[in-house]
């Protein structure tokens, strides 16, 4: 008990330059968060995503994975925002139920704390307080940092969660060295697992970054397995240790992802159609009112509607009318004159179909009903016109190469009825599967062609009301969900009558579909569908090219005050973006310079700064590679933002090829001198530039013509260039 007598002292490590520029980063970033008190760009779209976590709707977002927009949300809740406020223009005043300063908050946070990290980033390398505090500085005063963080979008977030995951690792690395298996290894080791799952899960972009971090510590394991000082036992433990936390658990964060974001958002909403009936029968409302209490399992003289897996270009249903193809085509090719088979985008009567067993004629259900099993041959009877679903060797009106689907007619010509199909259930745990309402794929094959009922996607003419083709594909190619099909809305039929059965209303034993669709069957078909569904790719008035970002030509016009010239901008400060593009450049020469002479035994620096010279441009120089040059290759509309954490990777990479240059290439005093103060007052002209910008950054004075005019520099230069 003696150290009751004792006092208990703690004693912390705290750096004041990391606590300086916390404070000064949250000053720039939280400065009158609020301002604009209306909706600033993409917070048009944003704000419908945090309105539907508020009323917990379901959205897909084909953007990126879910928690960023549930950070977002998080914001709303800390407010007490209720979701009510329309999201439809940009420039629209909020009203008084929207907290504006939450909503913003946590981007703001992001951006601001990006500052220190910064700082640590540099400092974990290697580098000088000097070179560490310069990168956090840069990145406190870039205006397009500043604006992106200041508004409710997710750059500013991502920009976070990738500097962590780097600096994460930084911080294991350098523990390696000193305490292998120690709690702080195990916890910056994890962290960067951590962070680097929550930058995918804020936009799929965040993978590069993750990417990054996976192969350095790849080389660094490979490293490690080469070191004769160590174990069989511990180099295992080690590679162990990195593959549960680099691989393992980012996979399971990014599940926990997904599962609070559906546990979230339970309820029917307007992105259902895309998904699959047995994803709409799992929401409350919706599809999940309309198919309460339907059989579960499909029997002969069953009801249905039979609606397309694949869902594109619209969700659809299988479909007939009293209208039939014409005789001629306008090529000039003739049809069969049959009743016609569409796929029609909306719910109606005529999507109803009867399940027929051929060796009878009745059109209800026994009692006990008898199931339809895969490899069962039936007959789809039309439920309003009672004409059965045929196909035949007539070509199809816009796929002439597929085959005609008709509801048969017999108009007492050379031309017999084909219409059996088998039952194909493509998701079956067994030959012996029976066919469930919702949960079952199925594919129906002409018996008679072998050709399989598949849904083309072309529109029909006029005279096929604008519908969707459907043709009979004779050669199958493989498994694609243009030829899948499953039961929507099921009841069983008990009238033989027509007239009876048109007005037949069933109210079979109830059945609960959702507890049949586990999570990781809603998780995956989430995420095929968002990373399938293609968003709108038209151009915009900002969009630009990855060509565009490197020298600042472009920028984005973000709100404008509807009374006076008060503006937001993203507009980047010009001497930072240059000269880290200039940066970059010089390190890749001087890396090769120095490679080519180390290949001729020419050593011209230490190993230790040779070696934290490649790390800093494995990780600043590939930081900026990774989350640029994939741009390129990208066919969807890019906007200035899209370019920020590259930019951020390479300011970090700019005051170490200033100190690198000061150090190694300076001969004398003289001449670090001179390229300290010429680097200060390269410094001093940032400064300037990000005062001048101030105005458009934060948008809180009213600017004169000739202040405008002053600040479109690019306009000025270009002016210069044409008249000289």
């Amino acid at each position: 008990m003696g150290f009751l007598q004792r006092p208990v002292v703690v004693t912390a490590d705290i750096n004041l330059n990391v606590v300086a520029l916390t404070a000064v980063g949250l000053l720039s970033r939280l400065w009158q968060l609020a301002y604009p008190r209306a909706v600033v760009f993409d917070e048009v779209y944003y704000g419908q995503y945090i309105s539907f976590y508020m009323k917990r709707i379901f959205f897909l977002d084909s953007s990126g994975p879910p928690f960023g927009h549930m950070l977002l949300a998080l914001g709303g809740y800390i407010g007490g925002f209720d979701g009510n406020f329309l999201w439809n223009r940009i420039g629209a005043e909020y009203s008084s139920n929207v907290p504006v300063w939450c909503l913003r908050l946590l981007p703001a946070l992001a951006g601001a704390l990006s500052v220190p990290m910064a700082y640590q980033i540099v400092w974990e390398l290697g580098f000088s307080p000097c070179a560490s505090m310069g990168a956090a500085l840069l990145v406190l005063i870039e205006n397009a940092l500043v604006t992106q963080s200041r508004l409710m979008l997710l750059e500013s977030v991502l920009i976070f969660f990738d500097l962590l995951a780097v600096l994460s690792y930084l911080k294991f690395f350098n523990s390696q060295k000193h305490r292998p298996f120690s709690l702080s290894w195990w916890f910056w080791l994890t962290l960067t697992g951590m962070a680097c799952s929550c930058a995918v899960g804020v936009k799929y972009v965040g993978v590069f970054t993750y990417l990054l971090v996976l192969g350095v510590a790849a080389v660094h394991a490979w490293h490690l397995i080469g070191d004769q000082t160590l174990s069989n036992v511990c180099v295992l433990c080690h590679l162990l240790a990195r593959a549960v936390a680099l691989l393992v658990i980012p996979a399971a964060t990014y599940l926990l992802f997904f599962y609070v974001h559906l546990a979230l958002l339970c309820r029917s909403g307007p992105h259902d159609q895309i998904m699959s009936s047995a994803f709409q029968a799992s929401l409350e409302g919706g599809l999940a009112r309309i198919t309460q209490g339907q059989p579960l399992e499909v029997a002969y003289g069953s009801q249905v509607t039979l609606k397309n897996a694949f869902g594109k270009p619209v969700p659809c249903w299988l479909h007939s009318h009293q209208s039939t193809y014409p005789v001629i085509y306008e090529s000039g090719r003739g049809s069969s004159h049959q009743q016609q088979v569409t796929c029609y985008p909306f719910k109606d009567v005529n999507n109803w179909w009867i399940i027929k067993d051929p060796r009878r004629h009745q059109l209800v259900v026994n009692n006990p009903p008898r199931p339809v099993r895969h490899g069962d041959i039936v007959q789809l009877v039309h439920g309003m016109t009672t004409r059965f679903l045929n196909t035949h060797d007539v070509a199809a009106p816009l796929s002439p190469h597929s085959q005609e689907v008709s509801c048969y007619v017999d108009y007492n010509i050379s031309m017999p009825a084909q219409n059996l199909w088998r039952l194909d259930i493509v998701n079956r745990e067994s030959d012996a599967e029976v066919w469930k309402t919702i949960l079952s794929e199925v594919r129906f094959v002409h018996v008679n062609t072998s050709a399989i009922l598949k849904l083309s996607g072309a529109h029909l003419p006029d005279w096929g009301f604008r519908q969707l083709e459907v043709v009979g594909e004779k050669l199958s190619r493989g498994y694609h969900e243009s030829t899948v099909w499953n039961v929507e809305e099921h009841r069983y039929g008990k009238s033989q009558e027509q007239k009876e059965r048109e007005l037949e209303l069933h109210s079979p034993t109830e059945s609960d579909i959702s507890r049949n669709l586990s999570f990781m069957a809603r998780f995956s078909e989430l995420q095929w569908r968002m990373l399938t569904v293609r968003s709108d790719d038209s151009e915009h008035k900002y969009s630009s090219t990855p060509l565009d970002w490197v020298m600042l030509d472009t920028n984005i016009a973000y709100w404008l005050h509807p009374r006076t010239s008060a503006q937001i901008h993203l507009l980047g400060n010009i001497v930072i973006w240059a000269s880290a593009s200039l940066a970059t450049m010089v390190y890749a020469l001087l890396f090769l310079w120095y490679l080519l002479r180390r290949r001729r035994k020419v050593y011209d620096l230490p190993e230790d700064s040779w070696l934290r010279w490649v790390l800093a441009g494995a990780l600043c120089a590939g930081g900026w590679a990774v989350n640029y040059l994939p741009f390129f290759l990208m066919e969807k509309t890019l906007f200035l933002y899209h370019y920020l954490p590259a930019l951020t990777f390479q300011i970090l990479l700019l005051p170490v090829v200033f100190e690198h240059i000061s150090n190694h290439l300076c001969r004398s005093q003289l001449q670090r001198s001179l390229f300290g103060a010429l680097v200060v007052a390269w410094f001093a002209s940032a400064c300037h530039v990000s005062n001048t910008l101030r105005p458009l950054t934060y948008g809180d004075r009213s600017l004169s013509p000739s202040e405008l005019k002053a600040l479109r520099w690019k306009d000025s230069w270009d002016i210069l260039i044409r008249k000289y």
